[in-house]
């Protein structure tokens, strides 16, 4: 019985409403009071039996739920024989929860869309060359897949021939197409525009890209703050206080219809719906545009961060550095040679960087090799020791320094370049200057976060302290510090904590795990990795900058939006109760509509959420005329992070 009026709620609600249509008819124009009575008698049963079921469900956990509060009301209602005001309860309380499940599905819009970006099949090469027709499901790495014009990318996998343009918005939150070639990376859940190409499947399932995105959107979006759950501890209580306080007032005025009223009027079903629909609506716009937050209570203590810090490779710059500058000494060439051997064997931008410098090099077999965190690499070649790292490197290992190496290094370091020092058997050998190209817009960007509140912007690197300064000097940054290791970062983040600023540290999820982890929010300037999605609160999926500021404006949105709802919800139930007391006016099927009518408030002003990226989109332009106004002045790092 349960089961079967849960699933036809929302026709009963229908039929509640056309017995009601037809009991003032009777009542209006044939005169009938007899034919009202019972088709109002007959909507407050129909009506009324699905709620009751609810109240009963809850019950039976030991839950005083609202639908118990509204039963007893009906009840109330049918004792007094006031069936127009049961039936009215009994309509507007389903037509309510009809009207909440829909738009509260708008709200969730961003995950259904998502979920609708995967296809439900993929045409998978056989044995023979020919291409089939296979469910998702049945896919495994290794598969050779063809997409077409127009098709979804099924996988997470590699391009290996034919060509095209992606659209990768439900990946990064840009809807600009991206040329696709053999060797390129493509993902599942991306559309590809125009073209054909074969791709070779690397992840399947649960397991790609796109997977994750879902899953962890969903995690968020089920997930409670703590003022949710301080709302539902609250509502726990707050609805048996308002079933005593209709008790006790029906006793000591023997007045039933008022205690009836009290019941009604007491639902706090707007202050319970409030907060999450504002998060769940703050987390689906935030997918939209490629921001990923990691569940409620991460916008709420993100909104209130006041200091941000900043890796500076792949963060403030583009992480694509290149080679401006060689300083040899003795011999060079054996020493270019080995230094290549060793950064072929590295993933890291300054090794790429490297080795296409040298591109016509050709590398010998490295035959052990070590990496000295916050230093660099020690490696064995052809029978070599070679260092390739920076000055702490060189210092470890006692390596001589000449002051004529001292003035080549420090004239590198003014003109802005990251140094790597290469040392063989003990000598100094070569000394290059790479530099990284500061990211487009990013100045206007940091002012952004300026005009959003955040007090302290600092930058900390692992590159030389006047490198970090002129970037620092650049963008408007109000502290640099560089030389640091990656457990120097996390000591300075805990430092901050500890004189009371909520700290946010940016950076690429990788080499920066330890302050990501430690920071009160850590943002990841990834591209959908397992270790950014991992490590990091918010997940930036396309490494863009400029969703910093976006992502803090939206945190700021959802979470003012938050207490808007807790306010409207809370003087809704002031005004009635007040109104009940101090009025004549005020009845029961008045309560029940104003109640009703709040929690669509509520659920429409969250919605506001899902336009707010146009709203930061129009505030870029000020931001940029302001920029000189919005930075503070730069502090040089000397402070000690003991």
């Amino acid at each position: 019985m349960q089961k079967w009026l849960m699933k036809n709620r929302n026709r009963l609600t229908a039929i509640t409403g056309i017995l009601i249509v037809l009991a003032f008819a009777a009542k209006w124009l044939f005169k009938s009071e007899t034919a009202e009575s019972s088709l109002l008698l007959a909507a407050s049963l129909i009506g009324g039996f699905p709620i009751a079921a609810t109240a009963w469900q809850a019950l039976k956990v030991k839950v005083i739920s609202i639908d118990l509060l509204v039963t007893l009301a009906i009840l109330g209602a049918f004792v007094i024989q006031e069936f127009e005001e049961s039936a009215i309860v009994a309509f507007l309380f389903l037509f309510g929860a009809y009207l909440e499940q829909r738009t509260l599905a708008k709200t969730r819009s961003a995950i259904k869309k998502l979920v609708e970006m995967v296809p439900e099949t993929a045409l998978r090469q056989t044995a023979d060359g020919d291409f089939e027709e296979v469910d998702l499901d049945d896919l495994d790495e290794g598969n050779i897949l063809l997409v077409k014009t127009g098709g979804k990318i099924p996988v997470d996998g590699e391009v290996v021939s034919g060509s095209g343009t992606a659209n990768e918005a439900s990946i990064t939150g840009e809807s600009m197409p991206l040329g696709k070639k053999p060797g390129d990376p493509v993902y599942a859940g991306t559309i590809l525009e125009n073209g054909t190409i074969r791709i070779k499947a690397e992840k399947v399932g649960d397991e790609t890209t796109f997977g994750k995105i879902i899953e962890l959107v969903e995690e968020a979006q089920d997930s409670k703050s703590q003022a949710e759950r301080l709302i539902d501890r609250f509502s726990k209580y707050y609805t048996p206080v308002v079933l005593l306080l209709a008790i006790i007032v029906g006793l000591i005025s023997q007045d039933l219809e008022l205690a009836v009223t009290i019941l009604v009027l007491g639902c706090p079903g707007a202050l319970v719906i409030g907060v999450p629909v504002s998060n769940v609506a703050g987390i689906g716009n935030g997918a939209k545009q490629g921001i990923l937050f990691k569940g409620s209570e991460v916008i709420t203590k993100f909104s209130k961060v006041d200091t941000i810090m900043f890796d500076k490779t792949g963060t403030l710059t583009y992480g694509d550095p290149r080679v401006s500058q060689v300083k040899k000494y003795g011999q060079g060439q054996l020493a270019e040679q080995l230094l290549v051997s060793v950064e072929k064997e590295s993933a890291h931008p300054l090794a790429k960087a490297i080795t296409g410098y040298y591109e016509d090099l050709e590398a010998k077999e490295v035959e052990a090799s070590q990496v000295l965190q916050g230093g660099g690499i020690v490696a064995q070649v052809a029978g070599q020791q070679v260092l390739v790292g920076n000055r702490y490197l060189l210092d470890q290992y006692h390596v001589p320094v000449t002051k004529e190496m001292e003035k080549d290094m420090e004239e590198l370091a003014s003109a802005g370049n990251s140094l790597v020092l290469v040392a063989v058997n003990g000598r100094l050998e070569l000394a290059l200057g790479l530099k990284d190209e500061i990211r487009a817009g990013v100045k206007e960007d940091l002012a952004a976060l300026k005009k959003l509140g955040v007090k302290n912007l600092l930058l900390l690197s692992g590159d030389n302290q006047k490198t970090v300064d002129l970037v620092a000097e650049e963008l408007g940054l109000t502290e640099a510090y560089g030389q640091l290791l990656p457990e120097d970062k996390a000591k300075f983040v805990k430092k901050r904590q500890a004189a009371g600023e909520i700290v946010a540290f940016v950076g690429d999820g990788i080499n920066d795990s330890p302050s990501l982890a430690r920071a009160d929010i850590g943002i990841a300037m990834g591209s959908g990795t397992d270790v950014a999605i991992e490590t990091s609160n918010v997940v930036l999926m396309n490494g863009s900058f400029d969703r910093i500021p976006r992502a803090l404006a939206l945190a700021k949105a959802t979470r003012r939006n938050m207490i808007e709802n807790i306010t409207i919800a809370l003087a809704v139930v002031a005004v009635l109760l007040i109104s009940l007391l101090a009025s004549s006016w005020m009845n029961m099927a008045i309560g029940m509509f104003v109640h009703e009518g709040s929690i669509l408030v509520v659920i429409l002003n969250a919605m506001r959420l899902l336009a707010y990226r146009s709203k930061l989109q129009k505030s870029r332009k000020l931001i940029e005329n302001n920029f000189s106004q919005a930075t503070g002045p730069y502090t040089k790092g000397s402070e000690s992070i003991q």
